[in-house]
């Protein structure tokens, strides 16, 4: 008969729960200041492109994709070049605004970033209705020129606008209290 001695448990080599929770933590905090960052990010650029539209600079930079587009082309006979840049600025800081209202106004935040999403559709459609975003010299679609390059960031534009209706729309509200 042989004695059944007691063993110490062995400490194990793998890092364990231990890990999961500081990186779960660590984790949890990098997706709040990235969310922050996207929103906030958004609008600056916003603000920034917004303000520049009162500029000649930026009314002729857009001018290439406004003459092109079936959605806009009218508008130039209305408003003037300048002027439809002017009333282009004046929403995209308005929309800015509306989003960075965030911490406030969720749903004000949310209707914001819903314009946003509308604008960025908006500005995609020039990949297909402006001449030259292609670069026809090396073949054409999927080859992507300047021009395209320029355009095609609001994927990303579009993509953080999306998150920031979705995450808006669903904050809770502030009730005031009497």
């Amino acid at each position: 008969m042989t004695a059944i001695t007691p063993t110490t448990p062995r400490k194990s080599t793998t890092p364990g729960p231990r890990l999961d929770q500081v990186l779960a933590g660590l984790g949890a905090r990098a997706e709040a200041l990235g969310g922050h960052a996207l929103r906030y990010g958004l609008v600056l650029i916003l603000l920034w492109i917004g303000g520049m539209k009162f500029t000649a600079y930026e009314a002729e930079g857009i001018r290439p994709f406004v003459e092109n587009s079936p959605l806009f082309a009218w508008t130039y006979p209305v408003f003037g070049v300048q002027g439809l840049s002017n009333l282009l600025g004046v929403t995209e800081i308005l929309v800015g605004l509306l989003i960075a209202a965030r911490p406030w106004l969720p749903r004000v935040s949310a209707v914001g970033s819903l314009l946003a999403v509308g604008m960025f559709l908006s500005t995609l459609s020039f990949l297909v209705t402006t001449p030259g975003t292609w670069a026809g010299e090396i073949g054409g679609f999927p080859a992507i020129s300047v021009l395209g390059q320029f355009l095609i960031k609001d994927v990303a534009l579009l993509a953080t606008a999306v998150w920031s209706f979705g995450e808006a729309v669903r904050a809770p509200r502030l009730i005031p209290t009497r």
